[in-house]
């Protein structure tokens, strides 16, 4: 299983033992999470964005476009903190499902 690694705002995925594999994101990046497979990278930046990455860099999407604090899977689903205190509950393609707190 692969582990994300935060350094200076750039996101590194590396293996278990800490070898390098490459860079998802180069900038702004303040928390990532993969999710149970380690197929799919959920990335909050420094301007609240949300985005979905797959484990090759590549963009698939953005989930929230400001406010977010950080986000971490929940099963398939994604759980967003917000910089108001409370929790969005996200699908994979982005839409609202409720808020938790």
């Amino acid at each position: 299983m692969n582990i994300l690694k935060i350094d200076g705002g750039k996101l590194e995925l590396r293996t278990d033992r800490g070898t390098f594999i490459r860079t998802i994101c180069y900038r702004d990046v303040v928390d990532a999470d993969l999710n149970n497979d380690g197929s799919l990278i959920v990335i909050t930046l420094n301007n609240g964005k949300v985005e979905l990455r797959k484990d090759s860099g590549s963009f698939v999407r953005t989930i929230v476009y400001r406010d977010a604090v950080s986000a971490r899977w929940n099963g398939g689903d994604i759980a967003i903190r917000l910089a108001n205190g409370k929790t969005e509950l996200r699908k994979e393609s982005g839409s609202f499902i409720r808020t938790l707190w």
